[in-house]
């Protein structure tokens, strides 16, 4: 597996989780969830297909990148709905 791959992967997975914290308070319970549940996966994800920590700022990048899509994704779509 290619890195940008195991980043195209991290980012798809935080799209959802992104998108779902858009929509909790921050610093609740939901938010802290929608920001942590996904980091296990991330962490076997590489792991498992061999990546050093050298990956490691480079899975981050990608994991804020995800969150951050699937926040401003929610926000617009509610904006549009909204008018």
């Amino acid at each position: 597996m290619s890195l940008p791959l195991l980043m195209a992967i991290v980012f798809l997975i935080n799209l959802p989780f992104g998108y779902w914290r858009a929509s909790q308070k921050r610093y609740s319970r939901g938010w802290f969830l929608a920001v942590h549940l996904p980091v296990p996966a991330i962490i076997v994800l590489r792991l498992a297909f061999g990546f050093s920590w050298i990956a490691l700022p480079f899975t981050v990048l990608a994991f804020f990148i995800g969150q951050f899509t699937g926040g401003r994704t929610r926000l617009l779509l509610n904006s549009t709905h909204t008018k």
